[in-house]
Formats: C-alpha cells, sequence, structure tokens
C-alpha cells in the first residue's frame, strides 16, 4: 500500500505536468490514463519545485 508521502508526491508530480501541458499544449502532452505518458519538452525546473514544496509541506 502506497504511503501518503508516495500519493502527495505522485499528486505533485502529475498536477504539474497537466499545468505545464495545459500552459504549453504545442510541446507537451500529459495523459493519466491509466498509466502516465508524456510526450514533449518539460520544465524540470518547475517540476523540481513542486516536488520540494510537496516534500517541505508547502501548497
Amino acid at each position: 500500500m502506497p504511503s501518503t508521502l508516495d500519493e502527495k508526491l505522485k499528486e505533485a508530480i502529475v498536477g504539474e505536468l497537466k499545468r505545464q501541458a495545459a500552459d504549453r499544449p504545442q510541446t507537451l502532452s500529459v495523459s493519466d490514463t491509466p498509466d502516465l505518458y508524456v510526450n514533449g519538452k518539460i520544465d524540470l525546473d518547475a517540476l523540481i519545485m513542486v516536488v520540494a514544496g510537496s516534500v517541505a509541506g508547502g501548497p
């Protein structure tokens, strides 16, 4: 059974990737049913910030 931290991290990562895809649909697409598929350019710095905030208890 996944831990609460695992679920928070998964939610943060998928949420940020979807946000990036919504902002730049011409360069990134994300599908998460039933598995996660990502195609395109990811802003890794933004993704790192979201993951770090999730681990630190940020919004």
